[in-house]
């Protein structure tokens, strides 16, 4: 079979919504606010305008209040204000200002396919008086493949979205394939003893970035990394040259915030005051990875009313394999992160031959 290209079909313009949209767009039957929820653990996922997470904030019980009603899945929400588009497989509960786009065609492949042209559209809505309502919606158009009767091509979507998957899945294969044999080839069995080092004796700079306010970031491909505890502690990405601070491969410690998150970083980086760069002169990646989740253990120690300023870190201890000597055992650390990486990487490819072969 040829491969699919996106220019072997024609494109017709559509409405996404109203009569003559492809899609029928509902406001959420439940739209709950976050203090109304019975907030009882569950599998149920309760999405929000948020743009991380596919829009997920948390799991919640089905046990709410009987006038909340859960949106069924296999569909396209969108957050209105914020404009994020993600597709939800399973029935869901809502924030408010969510709509539902549900059609009888739609499945996941299909909904990666249409999810990045419509949010090309929502980059004209803003938050505040011109962001995505319902009329709105109704009224924006996208382009779509076309079948020999003009209307949307649901299976060259789905067939496109399977092949490109496809594709990169065996590029992940090749990719870790390769890693996994290296990484046999360097594992260690080594039983070791454990003890106390200063960060002060592990670290040979310890170092605070600098206060960068929102109003002053400007646009561009460098990472922030700030005081967030997720997407590996990256704010945004900016293109500030002056008046920041840069790292690279050294771990960041959020020292506020969520503090105590700790995230490695083998790229150039610019961190904000709420952060604290640890750089070592021994450890290699492996190392610190080993050293970022022993670190994160200062989550229990601080909260966001008790920082982790200069003074408190330089007192901070840090627990460590040690080899005959009684330094840090660098290469236990390294070898031992390798293993995990090993075991890792062995479900990642076993899940990932049933898909493409």
């Amino acid at each position: 079979m040829s491969k699919l290209r996106l220019d072997d079909v024609e494109w017709k313009e559509f409405f996404i919504g109203g009569k003559e949209g492809v899609f029928n767009i509902s406001s959420t039957k439940s739209g709950i606010d976050k203090n109304k929820l019975n907030l009882e653990e569950g599998s149920t996922p309760y999405i929000t305008r948020s743009e991380i997470n596919n829009g997920i904030n948390l799991f919640i019980s089905d046990n709410q209040d009987d006038k909340y009603k859960k949106d069924a899945g296999n569909v396209i929400t969108i957050g209105l204000d914020t404009q994020t588009v993600f597709y939800q497989n399973k029935s869901f509960f809502t924030g408010q200002n969510i709509q539902v786009l549900s059609n009888c065609n739609l499945n996941k492949e299909i909904s990666m396919f249409i999810i990045p042209l419509i949010k090309i559209q929502m980059e004209k809505f803003n938050w505040g008086g011109n962001g995505a309502t319902l009329s709105r919606l109704n009224r924006t158009k996208i382009m779509l493949p076309i079948d020999s009767k003009g209307n949307p091509n649901w299976q060259f979507m789905e067939d496109y979205v399977k092949q490109e998957m496809k594709e990169q899945s065996q590029k992940i294969v090749s990719y870790y394939e390769n890693k996994l044999l290296k990484l046999a080839f360097e594992l260690l069995d080594l039983e070791v003893e454990w003890r106390e080092f200063f960060f002060t004796d592990i670290f040979k700079e310890i170092k605070r970035g600098k206060r960068l306010t929102k109003g002053n970031q400007i646009d561009g491909d460098t990472p922030y990394v700030s005081s967030t505890g997720f997407n590996n502690g990256i704010d945004n990405f900016i293109g500030n040259e002056k008046g920041v601070r840069r790292y690279n491969n050294n771990l960041s410690l959020a020292n506020s915030g969520t503090v105590g998150s700790c995230f490695y970083h083998n790229y150039e980086y610019v961190a904000s005051d709420h952060i604290t760069a640890l750089t070592s002169e021994n450890a290699d990646e492996y190392v610190y990875k080993f050293m970022a989740a022993i670190i994160k253990r200062l989550e229990e120690k601080y909260s966001f009313n008790r920082e982790i300023n200069d003074k408190r870190i330089s007192r901070e201890k840090i627990f460590l394999p040690i080899d005959k000597n009684g330094n840090p055992h660098w290469e236990y650390m390294s070898n031992f992160m390798k293993k995990l990486e090993k075991e890792s990487i062995e479900k990642v490819l076993e899940y990932i031959y049933i898909y493409i072969y």
